[in-house]
């Protein structure tokens, strides 16, 4: 049992910190300027993709992962340390 819930702490720290990346790593606030967004056309034209905004999303989703992993990561490292002192 303690092993479950272990398991679904981990799940639930991995989760929140995702939505945490998902609600301060991103873009947003500033519009895309004109070269930025003729640079987003050319790459999803590139790779096949009709609407760049989708290739837009898949981008920055894959970042937040990166960024929600990162952090995961890093606190269990810190709690193994924590917890051998």
């Amino acid at each position: 049992m303690a092993t479950l819930a272990r398991r679904l702490f981990k799940v639930a720290l991995f989760f929140g910190l995702f939505l945490l990346s998902i609600r301060y790593v991103h873009p947003y606030p500033y519009p895309l300027t004109e070269s930025e967004a003729l640079a987003w056309w050319r790459a999803s034209r590139w790779l096949g993709i009709r609407d760049p905004d989708d290739l837009f999303f898949m981008v920055w989703v894959t970042i937040e992962l990166i960024v929600a992993a990162l952090a995961y990561v890093t606190i269990m490292k810190l709690w193994r340390h924590y917890r051998t002192k």
